[in-house]
């Protein structure tokens, strides 16, 4: 007779149950270390292009350079839609030495400056530059609240991070991230990668707005503010080239105030230094953005004119020449004096003559010798007078 336990299965009713289970998990395993995996080699190509882009940010020897790899390289890096740059630049001084320099902010949109800390957005506590450190904003795009610091928003900006650019604990500025991913910028995420990368593009930054200030110093006549010998000399040397690239005129004019040693005699040398910055500041405005003023040494200043033929370049330096002989110049408060210029003008033809760029130098001397020469002639048939070199 047979007996049977009821609710009791055989060993051998659910044969292979737990190596189906085995071999669910393991697959789930291999696609989780393969995820890992994947993750852990896309991690190190961002490391590896972060790197590359720091050693690239790092050599960058000038403003343009800096500011355009930024720009160029780090939203492709990075993967981000949108990125910007907020600059403090209180009096303007940074723009200033950069338009001098050369600098064509028209070139960089995304390049902001602002007047005061406040404008960046941060939670300052006593809302100054010496605050405790800012921690990056990050969350969510409003067009009006992030007006500034994304001035021209791509279309679908989701979430943005403002990341405090600081240097020895001041703040100079904010680079501003965006992204049309609502996941990229949260207030939950971690920060410390994004502010290793502020932190080396600030000491780019500085380093480089340094260098440029020096570099404008260096190239700067202190007592009266325009350029220096030095600067001329250099800037003639590139325009010479571009002109027979292009094939446009370009002028020199060379101006001598009439009778300084009588000047300084007179009023003396804090005098005469007023009468210098004067001078040079009726020269200047009386100039185009793309021209050229120098002190080229005591009382002589050297002006060089783009795109101008030597008609036009007489015709400017008689309006000079007239400014600076119209009105007394104050010395003190009860003293004025009369000044004229003298004023020789040479020009370099449009026409190229087949002189390659090494030729300028010589040319350049030239030019310069024969604006003098023409000085010379207005100095010896009366001064107060323009006089135009003709070969």
């Amino acid at each position: 007779m047979t007996h049977t336990v009821s609710g009791t299965p055989p060993p051998h009713a659910a044969p292979g149950a737990a190596p189906l289970d085995l071999a669910a998990e393991n697959q789930a395993l291999r696609a989780r270390m393969a995820y890992l995996l994947e993750q852990a080699e896309r991690n190190h190509s961002i490391m590896g292009r972060h790197q590359a882009f720091d050693l690239e940010i790092v050599g960058a020897s000038t403003f343009p350079e800096l500011v355009g790899t930024i720009f160029r390289t780090l939203p492709i890096i990075s993967e981000l839609d949108s990125v910007t740059l907020s600059l403090i630049d209180d009096g303007e001084d940074i723009r200033t030495v950069m338009l001098k320099l050369g600098v064509v902010f028209e070139e960089f949109p995304d390049l902001i400056f602002v007047d005061d800390i406040d404008e960046l957005g941060f939670d300052l506590g006593r809302r100054n530059a010496y605050s405790p450190q800012p921690k990056p904003l990050m969350g969510m795009f409003d067009a009006q609240r992030h007006a500034r610091p994304f001035p021209r928003p791509p279309a679908g900006l989701q979430s943005v991070a403002l990341v405090p650019l600081l240097r020895n604990k001041r703040i100079i500025g904010s680079l501003n991230l965006g992204s049309v991913d609502p996941t990229r910028f949260t207030p939950s995420l971690g920060t410390d990668f994004i502010e290793h990368m502020a932190s080396i593009i600030a000491i780019c930054l500085e380093n480089v707005i340094s260098n440029e200030m020096l570099k404008y110093i260096g190239l700067t006549d202190s007592l009266t503010g325009v350029y220096n010998r030095r600067y001329i000399d250099r800037r003639l040397l590139e325009e010479i080239g571009r002109a027979r690239r292009q094939r446009y005129p370009i002028a020199v004019m060379y101006l001598d105030i009439d009778h300084f040693k009588r000047v300084n005699d007179t009023v003396g040398h804090q005098g005469g230094d007023e009468v210098l910055r004067e001078v040079a500041q009726r020269i200047k405005a009386e100039l185009r953005g793309s021209d050229a003023l120098a002190r080229f040494g005591g009382e002589e200043f050297v002006v060089l004119l783009i795109d101008a033929d030597l008609d036009s370049a007489a015709f400017v330096a008689e309006r000079i020449r007239a400014s600076v002989a119209g009105a007394l110049i104050s010395v003190t408060q009860v003293t004025q004096v009369s000044i004229t210029l003298s004023i020789g003008v040479a020009c370099l033809a449009a026409e190229g003559d087949g002189e390659s760029e090494g030729d300028a130098e010589p040319i350049a001397r030239t030019l310069i010798a024969h604006a003098d020469e023409a000085l010379y002639q207005a100095k010896e048939t009366g001064r107060n007078r323009v006089i135009s070199y003709r070969a």
